[in-house]
Formats: structure tokens, sequence, C-alpha cells
């Protein structure tokens, strides 16, 4: 019999169609994505895996896991988002994206497995991951929580190890309105027995009520292990060993260290066997696009996705740390559900001068109007705007710059997406 041709030939007009599939962007639950799995891969048996979730570090920390469990010459499948500059970055084997086509060959198989479920655009992603990981046989996967835990779609599979890197306010609409209420659906990734990283030093106490009545077997970073900084070096230790005299990790901020010690939590607790030579070697070798990411010239741009309070207040701390005296000037933007207010309210007495960057092509994009009510609100001068690009606004900053500024862009991933393809 013939094969029905694909849908779509190239991945645009598939990523374009998956948009408009579903009829909520968001839509969190596991029926649905559990369903077509079962039907794509009836006989899957998941590779030793380790689920990411938290509020932030989530990316960090996969990428810290990526590269030492390479470096100890595994074959590993990494799955994050969202992406940077291409959808393919969120789909990685040995550290490269995979192909377009072996992308369009995969949702050419869900669509067909499917049988008229209707999926999110992220469920279509995770469904394309497990199964590209699945027909290369990566010895390892990593998968990073979309939005919050127990009902992601990364939740389908039963993780040998979970971590949850911090809890803090963010998309409130979905997780809930505290820390309390999101460290619950976080908790959704932990599994009876198995071993469960708290890299938050003061966690929910729902968290930990959660993964005590599970079973769940919780190591916390500040509790039963920990790192200690001996200048260009530092040590992790637990009850049971120490660590010692370990590069620091090739990742700015010092949140970095918190990140790499919950990493070698996860690997010491995991199923594979991890030489201390392959940790040394990949904290050196770790990269992470859009942290902390350093744009040479005159000034310099510091580019960074933080989009959340807690976030920011680390940038924050960044800049007074990496550039200290320096005034800042400020490229911003952000989605409409986020708290805007409590992004600038960690940023205002760091910035010297503010402008927004549009994203006319987003919808999730908070408006100009939004935003300006948002600095009022903060007590700040009304910020540059009425660009037509980022290009421009960002032209606007640099030409108001003194000798020895920085100019810091936050607030999305959008933002840092649209600087990074038109400036970096």
């Amino acid at each position: 019999m013939t094969q029905p041709r694909p849908r779509f030939a190239c991945l645009e007009d598939w990523l374009s169609w998956q948009q408009t599939l579903h009829p909520r962007k968001i839509d969190l639950g596991l029926g649905r994505v559990r369903r077509v799995f079962e039907r794509l891969s009836p006989r899957y048996r998941p590779p030793p895996t380790i689920t990411v979730a938290g509020t932030n570090g989530k990316g960090s920390c996969v990428a810290l896991l990526d590269a030492v469990l390479r470096a100890a010459g595994y074959r590993v499948g990494a799955y994050t988002s969202p992406h940077l500059l291409r959808y393919n970055e969120r789909i990685r084997i040995d550290g490269a994206p995979v192909s377009d086509r072996d992308i369009c060959a995969a949702f050419d198989r869900i669509d067909r497995a499917r049988d008229g479920v209707s999926l999110s655009f992220f469920e279509f992603a995770t469904l394309a991951a497990l199964d590209l990981f699945h027909r290369a046989g990566v010895e390892v996967q990593l998968l990073e929580v979309g939005l919050g835990g127990r009902l992601d779609a990364v939740n389908v599979i039963d993780a040998d190890v979970a971590i949850v890197t911090s809890v803090d306010i963010d998309h409130k609409e979905w997780l809930g309105e505290d820390r309390e209420a999101i460290g619950l659906e976080k908790a959704g990734v932990l599994r009876p027995g198995r071993p469960a990283i708290i890299g938050d030093r003061q966690p929910p106490a729902s968290l930990l009520r959660y993964g005590a009545k599970l079973g769940a077997r919780l190591f916390r970073l500040g509790r039963d292990f920990d790192h200690r900084l001996h200048g260009e070096t530092w040590d992790w230790q637990d009850a049971d060993s120490r660590l010692e005299g370990l590069p620091l990790p090739a990742l700015p901020g010092r949140q970095q260290l918190d990140n790499a010690a919950v990493a070698v939590a996860a690997l010491r607790k995991f199923s594979l066997p991890v030489a201390v030579d392959a940790i040394r070697a990949g904290l050196t070798r770790v990269h992470l696009p859009g942290r902390y990411q350093l744009i040479d010239g005159d000034p310099p741009v510091l580019l960074d996705v933080a989009h959340n309070p807690q976030a920011v207040r680390l940038l924050s701390d960044y800049l007074a740390q990496r550039f200290p005296g320096r005034r800042i000037l400020a490229l911003f933007a952000a989605m409409a559900d986020k708290d805007i207010e409590g992004m600038l309210r960690q940023m205002k007495h760091r910035v010297a001068l503010w402008a927004l960057a549009p994203l006319p092509d987003n919808p999730r994009a908070a408006s100009l109007e939004r935003l300006h009510r948002a600095f009022a609100a903060e007590g700040l001068k009304t910020p540059l705007s009425g660009f037509a690009d980022c290009r421009q606004a960002l032209a606007a900053l640099r030409r108001r710059a003194r000798p020895d500024d920085v100019i810091v862009v936050f607030g999305s991933f959008f933002l840092a997406a649209e600087v990074l393809a038109s400036d970096g």
C-alpha cells in the first residue's frame, strides 16, 4: 500500500499549522499526549532519564548535565524550550540540534498516530523529542519541563532522577498565585522511591510534603549537599563524599554554582556512572546562549532571557558585580502575562535610561500602553519608545550611551532572540 504523503514538506509549514491546530495555546494535562504517545511508540522503553523542573535555572542545569554526560562518553538527547533562533535548538542529540528533515519526519509520524486527537504546539514538540531520541538510540535523555510539572507533557515519562531547581512566582494563571501552589505543581515530576534533587534553598512546604508523602528520596541543596567556593575552584560535598578542586562552571553568574551543585547531585544519584574527570571537563565546556551573553562593542551589550522577578534580581546583582560603577542602559520588552512591575522593581535602581523594544509579530507581547502603565506604577520616568523594531530601539540607546556605559537587554526570550538575530 502506498504511504500517504506528509501533510507538509517543510518545518515552517508544520510549525505554523501546529499553532492553529489546538484551541488553546497552553492546555495542561497528560491525557491527550499520553494517548498519542502510546500509539506512536507502543513498545517504548525509556532510556535513563533526568527531568528538570523549576522556575529558573532549568536550562542551565540541562546544559551542565548534557556537557558532563557527553564528556563521560554517553550519547545524550536533550529537550529544552523555548528556543532562541531556531526551533531545532529544542531537540539536541550529542549537542547538535536535529535537522529539519528529522523533525518533519517525526511530526508526520505523530500526525498519523494522533488519529484526530488535538495536540498543542508544545505537545507536538515533546512527542517529537521522545520519538527522535528513541530512534537515535540515545543512552540518556534530559527533559526540561515547559510549564509547571504535574501536567506538563514531559511528565508522561517517569524520570529516574527528578530535579526542581527553584520555585518562584511565574505563570500565575496556570500554576497558582503563590510559591506553595506553584511548588505543588512542580512536585508532580517526582516519583516514588526515586531521587529528587531540590535546588531551592528554601523550598515551599508543599513541595517537601508531597515528596515525603509520595516516598520520593529528597536531596536538598543546603541540607543534604552543598558547595564551597575557594577562589577559582569549588568543592562539592554530601554526607558520604566530597569532590574537591572542581573548576568553575563556564556559565557566568553566581547562581551557576548552585546549578552546578544540583547537576552534580543528580549525577551522583543517577544509574549511569560518571567519573570525576568527566564532571571537570563538562563544567569547563558547558555553553548556553542567551544567559548573560556579552556582545562586544562600544558600548558592550549584555543579553539575558530573564523574564520574572527572581531572574531579574539575579541579573541586577550580576551587573553590579561584573560592571561596578558603570552606568546601565536597558532595552526591555515583556509578555503580557508576566509580572512586569515585579521585574522593573528589581532593576529600577540599577538602570539610568530605559527603551522599550517592539515585538509587533508576537500576540503574547505586552502592549506599549501596558508597559507604560507598569513604568508609571513603579515611579519610573517615561522610557524611550515608538521604535519600528528592536534594531532601531537598540541604536537609540547606543546613540545616548556615554563612554564606559553598558546596555542590558532583558525581559523575554523573544526579545533576546530578536536582538541576537539582528545584532548578534
